[in-house]
């Protein structure tokens, strides 16, 4: 067989082969409005895994795109709040929020998913997260915010890679930020289940 004649079967059975194939992954585990996620991050030296990711809608309006890391993955919302270890909540603004309409949106989501002891019970956690809306001017689109908790030293938020507002420390705050998403009453009905790994 000639030298081209070769060449041209190789190339024929290398697309062959290609196309039997199942297409290899990408990098980004998940593309939400455009916001790529990435597998896997880091928060306090510990690896944590993309569990899932989407993007709250508010009417017709895509309001922000958010991941959810957890150490591994896990698909309801009480194994979630049993987590040991670090985890991330990953959200990309995708339009311009004011500090008043993300601090109002944060108040509904966490009233409608704890009851009246329990929000008595956070009350300091709450307002210095309250403070925290009100110390940034809001969010622009495109900006990065990441709320983390860390063990051992609590809820850690930071804007497009600068610290935001106080620690708190108390895991159960922590858990009443992860209702708001993934509660009985959520914020986005849409989004919760992707976020449930579905």
């Amino acid at each position: 067989m000639n030298p081209s004649r070769r060449l041209v079967m190789h190339g024929a059975c290398a697309l062959l082969l290609a196309a039997t194939l199942p297409a290899m992954p990408a990098f980004a585990a998940v593309d939400a409005a455009g916001v790529k996620f990435d597998d896997t991050a880091t928060v306090n030296g510990q690896p944590l895994k993309l569990n899932g990711a989407g993007v709250r809608t508010k009417v017709v309006f895509k309001v922000y795109a958010l991941g959810l890391y957890l150490p591994e993955k896990k698909t309801s919302a009480a194994d979630i709040q049993a987590v040991q270890g670090a985890r991330r909540i990953h959200i990309v603004s995708l339009r311009d929020l004011s500090s008043q309409d993300f601090s109002e949106a944060f108040m509904k989501g966490l009233n409608a998913n704890t009851d009246a002891a329990e929000r008595t019970r956070l009350q300091p956690q709450i307002k210095a997260f309250n403070d925290m809306f009100a110390a940034i001017p809001g969010l622009k689109k495109g900006d990065v915010l990441l709320v983390d908790w860390i063990p051992g030293t609590g809820t850690v938020c930071t804007l497009n890679g600068k610290k935001i507002g106080e620690t708190v420390p108390d895991v159960a705050f922590h858990n009443a930020i992860l209702r708001i998403w993934i509660g009985n009453d959520p914020a986005d009905s849409g989004l919760k289940p992707k976020l449930l790994g579905g």
